[in-house]
């Protein structure tokens, strides 16, 4: 659940990306420094946290060179620098708008991933479910998330920002009306995966907008920011479910309240949120140009490229498969941060066990217990950009004008295992009723707070580590992430009924323990693994 920002991975700028890396140097390639890179986090993270895959607006932007004009001057780039037809120089107060609405358009999607876990006594009893078909309604709907960015991803990338997100919420809000009305099962899922699959455009897009608006220097701290929205949504579902439950209203309403944001949210981007994407300004303005010149001759970059969609898509789909099955760095860490995701999910079923039935809170108490790990998310952003950033700042002023080593990157993950492997081992062997609720449910304050360390070290150790193929290598990581956040909670109600909570938790411990000296292991041996990798760039650090 915290992790749905995550998704924000994304195969959004995927070709964009390896087609301007490869030209970057040496000393661009310091993600928060290289317009590139640091748009790469954006994207994914897009979150989340995610996280990012980077963002196209280098193409019209910091990708195109102001000596293009002066080699051909009938390509259509900025007059200037302070050009302001380009976001980057819109009023900072605007573009501040526009990152809060991009948060807002998380929170919605995020917000439909979890709901239903509040009113599942409800959906079984009235639609004669059992409990494996009521717990899909969760993970179709995160399984749309697998499917939903090698779409929108491309898409956006070919027709802009706007267009896109307009068309996928006016999709995800017909689909939540379509659940609303549903009269039997396969009706309710079909529509539940549709749905998550419409609702991760934003998980791709958003994060691309914070790409096209925000320069490196502040950048980070705006895509740090945005990443508090994916904790909100996943949090604040289970609570509004469980107390539609609690007041006897109908499961429908809750899917009449998701139908009602995501239409909020289409509105707000139809009348308050222009398009951003640079290489689709520059296409428009190069329309104009020619119009008012009536000189054909003038063409974007875009335009130019005359890159097919399906060999976008087919690059998006294909290739992140292709590099992730030879790189077994990154299917260590790709299984790692599934696992992650997948756990988080876990809970969804693992806390009302513990304290629906152990502690005999009703439905809307216990979507409360989830905001510690919102809490802890929160705790996990502001610690690292209070400590461990600008921790990763003096290590760029000691290595100029030289990169700074990848596995810097993952410092933070260092502290995110154990905190991981602590908070399984506080949840399960103080679930006991006997114990007062709130011991087990502090424990989410650090599972929040791992989630994100080792998010943040990973995935930024992906970009740092790739450089012009990390967009490919995020794009497989989103989807298999996606899948594990799909399967974990068809299986948690049995594990922790077969196994009771203490050990159920203490096996996800146990899995923990394995997977925690992945980063160790590549903060050591990281730099010699690359020179043996096809795809990881050497280079002089």
């Amino acid at each position: 659940m915290t992790t749905s920002k995550m998704m924000m991975y994304s195969s959004n700028s995927q070709v964009d990306l390896e087609q301007q890396q490869a030209s970057l140097k040496p000393q661009d390639w310091d993600l928060g420094h290289s317009p590139t890179a640091q748009s790469s986090f954006t994207e994914e993270l897009t979150v989340v946290v995610g996280s990012r895959s980077t963002s196209p607006s280098v193409i019209g932007s910091d990708a195109v060179k102001s000596e293009s004009k002066t080699e051909d001057p009938y390509l259509v780039t900025w007059d200037d620098p302070d050009d302001p037809e380009n976001p980057k120089n819109w009023s900072v107060l605007y573009r501040w708008y526009i990152t809060a609405i991009s948060g807002l358009l998380v929170l919605s999607a995020t917000f439909a991933s979890s709901a239903p876990s509040g009113i599942l006594r409800q959906l079984t009893s009235e639609l004669h479910l059992n409990h494996t078909l009521s717990i899909l309604t969760i993970s179709l709907f995160v399984a749309g998330y697998c499917v939903g960015p090698l779409l929108w991803g491309p898409l956006s990338e070919q027709f802009g920002r706007k267009p896109v997100l307009l068309l996928t919420f006016a999709g995800y809000a017909a689909f939540q009306v379509g659940g609303a009305l549903a009269r039997n099962t396969t009706s309710v899922l079909v529509f539940r995966f549709l749905g998550g699959t419409f609702a991760a455009s934003p998980l791709t897009t958003s994060g691309g907008i914070i790409g096209d608006i925000w320069d490196a220097d502040v950048r980070g701290k705006a895509v740090a920011i945005f990443t508090v929205a994916p904790f909100a949504g996943p949090a604040l579902g289970p609570i509004v479910a469980g107390y539609i439950d609690v007041a006897g209203i109908s499961w429908r309403w809750l899917f009449w309240i998701t139908a009602i944001f995501a239409g909020f949210c289409f509105f707000v981007v139809l009348l308050t949120v222009p398009e951003t994407y640079a290489p689709v300004l520059l296409t428009r303005k190069a329309e104009r140009k020619r119009k008012e010149t009536g000189n054909e001759k003038f063409r974007s970059e875009l335009e130019r490229r005359e890159m097919r969609l399906a060999d976008r898509v087919e690059a998006v789909v294909l290739k992140p498969f292709k590099i992730l099955f030879v790189e077994p760095m990154l299917i260590a860490m790709t299984l790692y941060l599934g696992f992650l995701y997948g756990a988080v999910y876990l809970c969804f079923e693992a806390y009302p066990i513990v304290f629906t039935l152990g502690h005999h809170l009703n439905a809307g108490e216990s979507g409360l217990t989830f905001i510690p790990l919102f809490l802890g998310g929160i705790i996990g952003v502001v610690t690292y950009l209070l400590y461990f950033n600008p921790q990763y700042e003096l290590q760029i002023a000691k290595h100029a004008p030289k990169p700074v080593p990848p596995e810097q990157r993952l410092i933070p993950a260092f502290y995110g295992g154990p905190l991981l492997m602590i908070s399984f081992l506080w949840f399960g062997w103080t679930s006991f009723p006997s114990i007062s609720l709130w011991v087990p449910l502090m424990s989410g304050l650090f599972l929040g707070t791992a989630v994100i360390f080792i998010f943040l070290a990973l995935f930024n150790y992906i970009i740092d580590a790739y450089l012009a193929i990390s967009a490919s290598a995020l794009a497989s990581n989103t989807v298999i992430r996606s899948a594990f956040g799909a399967i974990f909670p068809l299986f948690s109600t049995q594990l922790y009924e077969a196994l009771n909570p203490r050990w159920a938790s203490t096996l996800l411990a146990a899995i923990t323990l394995v997977m925690l000296p992945i980063p160790f292991v590549l903060y050591r041996y990281g730099a010699s693994i690359r020179r043996t990798s096809r795809y990881a760039p050497t280079v002089e650090y």
